[in-house]
């Protein structure tokens, strides 16, 4: 591979892996539509978008101006939409059963206690679902049980009736939370975690599949004329990102004089996944992705972000650090510095927000310019070369499952 901290970058192929998702892929070229503008007029360069026609799957075209040089970027989601929608159960009882054996994984395997020891933020999240059903269930078991209560003295059937008519209500509080899921995200997460805990940390079947799909997509790529392929996961997509680069690189199909190959992973929750007992695929991915010199591997989260693991080095808390390990260069968005104060106390307490604020505008953005990383004329390894890491990450082991599948 040539030197990507000389070369400009005149044409890109960028590939976003999105977290637990169900929604159309069409959110984040609006998000990135609206979002790239503000940066841009922010910054003082211009990017211009316009429709995919060339593919099948779906994407955009992004043509930047930054300093008199001109970036052509081809953007692909990879789409596991799907798959997600798949797994998201409607009914009350089929998550009530999630929540029972989610809990059960983390806390029978110890792994609850051990993410505990990184960010409090994320482990309030992964408990915020299940507090959320607990109270509610216990609200319907209550007025049940002051409806058996109250209709004692009409006999064994008008107490029975009483109880029942306590359940309903409670069963109607549930559906009432559920149907504005969308601004409380109990279900939402709910699902999202006992997604990745249904197997013990190891990759459903259906999610294996696609990873190999999304790995030949890339392999595809390496081959074009371009100058860098990047590859963005963002929270969960992070972690399947991994799984995907390391099948590309195990396989050898990094090509030495092909495009430079790039990852960035933002806002990852790789922690919540390779802390399980069976996640021996991906921590055994991550101890590859690591020591490899043909990818530039950049870890962004912020401490304000409280959905993510933030400054957690997910090769080294992962146990699977060796002393060829080169990356990630873990690195911190800063929000408390990036963005104005009145943004920042606009979007303080709004915390899935700022989970996607690495996809947004940024006041007084610094190195960190997701649209300049993406779509400017720079490579990866070139806007970052000779960086240090954030001084307040955390970079020693801590899981309690270290083993790896072999290669």
């Amino acid at each position: 591979m040539s030197s990507g901290q000389s070369k400009q970058v005149r044409r890109r192929r960028v590939f976003y892996i999105p977290g637990y998702d169900p929604m159309h892929p069409r959110r984040y070229r609006e998000l990135y539509r609206t979002e790239g503008a503000e940066q841009a007029g922010l910054s003082g360069y211009h990017i211009e978008l316009k429709p995919k026609v060339s593919s099948d799957r779906f994407g955009w075209t992004a043509a930047a101006e930054l300093n008199g040089s001109r970036t052509d970027t081809d953007f692909e989601v990879l789409v596991w939409s799907d798959i997600v929608k798949d797994s998201m159960s409607n009914t009350i009882f089929a998550t009530y059963a999630q929540l029972f054996h989610t809990a059960w994984i983390y806390i029978a395997s110890g792994t609850l206690w051990r993410l505990m020891k990184l960010r409090k933020g994320p482990v309030i999240a992964a408990l915020y679902p299940v507090a959320v059903l607990l109270g509610l269930l216990v609200i319907g078991l209550l007025l049940a049980g002051l409806g058996a209560s109250a209709g004692a003295a009409l006999g064994v059937i008008g107490q029975v009736t009483c109880a029942l008519l306590g359940l309903a209500i409670g069963y109607v509080l549930i559906r009432w939370v559920q149907a504005r899921d969308g601004r409380y995200f109990v279900f939402y997460l709910m699902h999202d975690y006992s997604y990745s805990a249904q197997h013990n940390g190891a990759n459903p079947p259906d999610l294996e599949t696609r990873i190999a799909q999304f790995a030949d997509v890339i392999a595809d790529a390496l081959l074009e004329d371009v100058d860098e392929v990047l590859v963005v996961g963002h929270s969960s997509g992070a972690h399947i990102a991994v799984s995907v680069l390391a099948d590309v690189l195990r396989t050898g199909r990094v090509p030495e004089t092909g495009p430079e190959l790039g990852f960035l992973s933002l806002g990852q929750v790789v922690p919540m996944v390779s802390f399980l007992p069976q996640a021996n695929r991906l921590r055994a991915d991550l101890q590859l992705l690591s020591t490899q010199s043909d990818v530039t591997w950049i870890d962004v989260t912020a401490p304000g972000d409280g959905c993510a693991f933030a400054l957690c080095d997910p090769v080294a808390v992962s146990g699977v650090a060796t002393s060829q390990k080169k990356w990630p260069l873990v690195l911190s968005a800063a929000f408390t510095q990036t963005l104005s104060a009145q943004r920042w106390k606009e979007l303080r307490w709004r915390f899935f927000r700022l989970h996607f604020q690495y996809l947004c505008a940024f006041d007084n953005p610094g190195s960190y310019d997701y649209f300049q990383i993406t779509a400017g004329p720079q490579t990866l390894a070139a806007r970052f070369a000779g960086r240090n890491p954030s001084k307040s990450r955390i970079d020693y082991a801590v899981s309690k499952y270290t083993s790896v599948l072999a290669a």
